[in-house]
């Protein structure tokens, strides 16, 4: 029971709101989602925080190189002594005594080096840059994570956003429909029947409005908590296909080979096959060479001695007999953390493969959700139109109309979420075969290179200021 005029003015408002998410939504604020993605990847704190653990592992280089190198220690002491010797004088009777206090000062310097330790040191650095390798692969696994955030909170943002608007224009429509119903139970056209079915499809309507709008504004705060920042006008946004392979073999074979969780996984393998040689490095003699200069003014034992001066330089060999069975065990715990290692990688691959084919799975059906749901309003627009028709000529009744109205709403909503799973599928498969980063989406923003931070810090022998200048 709507005028033609309305319901061509209703069916547009909706039709509108249903292409928010496939059409060109334009304004002078607006964003779109590769802004977000910059944003996210800016003021992410969880990826700002993965990038400083990165960092913290590029010292373990620095910190295992520094067994190539000498090690230097100064010592200085200043004492007081009182000093009272009593002694034999030969071929004479009796004895003779001194007495006197000094003032002791040393200086010193102390030098060692490590000649041979059982390759311990080598294999300290090889297990460093391992974990260095597997810092990064985890850091690129959060990026990923992060950017899969910020995507699916601007599509969930912009879904809620359309939901609302329709369901705020579902309100208006039955608010109209009332309307028209009271007039109608006044000139008798109808019964009191028909106003209460449209008084209690109003409420429901209502209710739906204002659960749309609480799923907004959740919407609009987890939004705001993974960008970094309020959203501004949204703008549509396209999947991301052009990026992933076009079948599952081809996405299963780029997963196995560069998802960050596998290759971190391997180089997790690397290092603990490293610490099994560095446990083993224990059982091997080891090598050092060592030097010292002692300059002594006055002397704590001799009250006459006014300076002293020793310089001494040598090799030493330790050759480790048995020291209780310790490293017979810490060989064995490594072995087994290696093994614990391969197990995991093994984990990685089936996780991986899994996520894969599970994502390409959601984005095939996302596709075909499209067709249907589309297919869905288009019929549900003509049987409202059709049963609008009939109810005017006293064919249809007003609960027709009011269920007519209700699946039209619904088949849009449907529509609206079938246009946002297809564009975050399309980012979840490109996350599960490892290949959702700035780079591969072209986003217009300096990458975070962690190497650059690596070789900062590699081959740095003294300071404690970070390069950053902390």
């Amino acid at each position: 029971m709507l005028v033609g005029g309305r319901r061509f003015a209703v069916g547009a408002r909706a039709a509108i709101v249903a292409s928010v998410l496939t059409g060109a939504v334009s304004s002078a604020h607006s964003e779109t989602l590769e802004q977000a993605l910059v944003l996210s990847y800016q003021n992410n704190p969880q990826l700002n925080a993965q990038r400083a653990a990165t960092r913290a592992t590029d010292e373990n280089v620095s910190i295992a190189l520094s067994g190539y190198r000498p090690r230097l220690t100064a010592t200085s002491s200043l004492s007081e002594v009182y000093l009272e010797n009593v002694a034999r004088v030969p071929m004479l009777p009796g004895s003779a005594r001194t007495a006197g206090q000094n003032a002791v000062t040393t200086v010193g310097a102390t030098g060692t080096q490590t000649l041979f330790n059982g390759f311990q040191t080598g294999n300290r650095t090889r297990q460093a840059e391992a974990q260095v390798f597997a810092a990064r692969e985890t850091l690129r696994a959060s990026e990923q994570t992060v950017l899969l955030n910020a995507a699916t909170a601007y599509m969930n943002l912009l879904r809620d956003a359309a939901i609302l608007e329709l369901q705020r224009s579902n309100v208006n429509v039955l608010e109209a429909t009332l309307r028209q119903a009271r007039d109608r139970l006044r000139a008798g056209e109808v019964t009191r029947t028909d106003v209460a079915q449209a008084e209690s499809r109003l409420a429901g309507g209502r209710s739906q409005y204002l659960t749309a709008e609480s799923n907004y504004v959740t919407s609009k705060a987890q939004y705001q908590q993974v960008i970094g920042g309020p959203p501004g006008q949204l703008r549509a946004a396209t999947p991301v296909d052009r990026f992933s392979p076009r079948t599952l073999t081809a996405s299963l074979a780029r997963a196995n080979t560069a998802h960050p969780t596998i290759t971190a996984a391997m180089y997790a393998v690397d290092a603990a096959a490293f610490q099994v040689k560095i446990a083993e490095g224990a059982l091997y003699p080891t090598v050092t060479l060592q030097g010292s200069v002692t300059q002594s003014l006055g002397s704590a034992t001799n009250v006459d001695n006014l300076q002293n001066f020793n310089a001494s330089i040598g090799a030493q060999l330790s050759v480790p007999l048995y020291q209780g069975g310790q490293e017979y065990a810490t060989i064995r715990q490594a072995k087994e953390t290696l093994g614990q290692r391969r197990l995991d990688l093994d984990t990685a691959r089936d996780a991986v493969k899994s996520n894969a084919t599970q994502a390409w799975a959601q984005l095939e059906a996302a596709k075909a959700q499209i067709e249907s749901t589309t297919a869905q309003v288009n019929a549900a627009e003509i049987s409202l139109n059709g049963v609008r028709d009939e109810a005017r000529v006293g064919q249809r009744t007003t609960l027709d109309v009011l269920n007519a109205q209700q699946e039209l709403v619904n088949a849009r909503a449907a529509l609206v979420t079938a246009q946002r799973d297809r564009v975050v599928a399309s980012y979840t498969l490109l996350s599960a075969v490892g290949s959702l980063s700035p780079q591969v989406l072209g986003l217009r923003i300096q990458n975070y290179d962690p190497v650059t931070h690596y070789h900062q810090v590699r081959d740095a022998w003294i300071g404690v200021r970070t390069p950053d200048g902390r």
